[in-house]
């Protein structure tokens, strides 16, 4: 008999170092996905209102940058290339009139037919531009929100709002979801 219970203790081990093991796979594995990089590489494309929306948009390894599509005076398209460093000048003077209420990204109004260079850079980027906490703040803002994803026009950024959506209603826990269907039971071999 007590050769039956050093044997269901062994088995018992097994099982929960097995366990153990798919749990230190499953994490291990969750920690080897690379995050998306942060910075961005845009084209920007001025409308005939004047005012810019994103027509493109690619995560990128390297510093954000931009080529900027405008009409010249004879109605030709010229583009421009600018910089990370040119890119945070504006969006800091953009979240200087966020700051004072009078940026256009934090309006109520209609931003569907794009908004000031300044104000497009800042609604797309202000994370990888001013940092997490303040591109996160200004999300936090139904109207800036609102008047990013207007501005936006480009497929990268449908496909994250599409996989943000998918994600977002289908959140479950690795083992299902309901914790109120474990159960534990207790079996004596050989006694």
């Amino acid at each position: 008999m007590a050769g039956n219970r050093h044997i269901s203790s062994l088995a018992g081990g097994v099982a929960l170092g097995g366990a153990g093991l798919i749990m230190m796979s499953v994490l291990s594995g969750c920690e080897s996905q690379k995050p998306e990089p942060a910075n961005r590489f845009l084209i920007i494309e001025q409308q005939t209102n004047g005012k810019y929306i994103v027509v493109e948009e690619v995560p990128t390894e390297g510093p954000s940058r931009s080529i900027i599509r405008e009409k010249d005076e004879n109605g030709n398209t010229v583009e421009r290339f600018m910089d990370e460093a040119e890119m945070k000048a504006l969006a800091e003077q953009e979240y200087q009139k966020v700051q004072d209420g009078t940026s256009e990204t934090v309006q109520s109004t209609d931003s569907s037919a794009g908004m000031g260079l300044a104000g497009t850079i800042l609604a797309v980027a202000a994370g990888s531009l001013l940092g997490n906490m303040i591109g996160n703040a200004l999300m936090n803002n139904k109207n800036f929100a609102r008047n990013s994803a207007n501005t936006n026009k480009s497929a990268y950024s449908r496909s994250a709002a599409a996989k943000a959506s998918k994600s977002g209603s289908a959140k479950k826990s690795f083992f299902g979801g309901s914790s109120s269907s474990s159960a534990t039971s207790s079996k004596t071999y050989g006694s």
